[in-house]
């Protein structure tokens, strides 16, 4: 049984939720976000809240209740708060700037990486070395920065490259530890 999928969507004021069949669209004051849902799985509304509700209950509906509560909830709350991931740049020389729509990378490469940023996604440097990305759809806000990211992964020996905020690198000795 789905824990998750058996949670009510709270719906705060100033969002509204419109349901046709297995399309939902949400508009709040940050934006719009519309997205179709799964056939097996219906959304009731129950005042200010919301019920996700399975049409058999076979393991796979379970599933995909949960997945479907996550997935409206988390639209409710990109258009009310918006979503923020945050890039740090390292390494000697790695620096990112942003010209419109475009963030110009300069990391290592004989010639700066210009990375179109998606419709929705607004991206903003600080220091030259952090950059924090803002949407209000969270599954184009973590492609987005796991793109950027692949631009130049962090490698294991220095540390260089870009990397999440909050990630952890696991360092490796290098090659003058292991000549003893």
């Amino acid at each position: 049984m789905s824990r998750i999928g058996n949670q009510p969507i709270p719906v705060p004021k100033g969002v509204k939720l419109d349901i046709n069949g297995s399309f939902v669209k949400v508009v709040g004051p940050k934006g719009t976000l519309e997205r179709n849902i799964r056939p097996e799985i219906g959304l009731q509304a129950e005042g200010d809240t919301f019920i996700v509700v399975r049409k058999d209950n076979s393991k796979r509906t379970r599933a995909f209740s949960g997945l479907t509560r996550t997935l409206v909830n988390n639209m409710i709350v990109g258009v009310e708060k918006g979503f923020q991931k945050k890039l740090s740049i390292e390494g000697v020389g790695y620096r990112a700037e942003v010209k419109g729509s475009f963030l110009n990378l300069s990391v290592g490469y004989s010639n700066p990486v210009e990375f179109a940023l998606p419709k929705g996604v607004s991206a903003e440097v600080d220091k030259a070395n952090n950059v924090t990305l803002d949407c209000i759809d969270k599954e184009l806000l973590g492609e987005t920065a796991a793109k950027i990211r692949a631009v130049r992964p962090p490698e294991p020996y220095k540390g260089k490259g870009i990397r999440y905020a909050d990630e952890y690198i696991a360092r490796k000795a290098g090659k003058s530890a292991s000549k003893k």
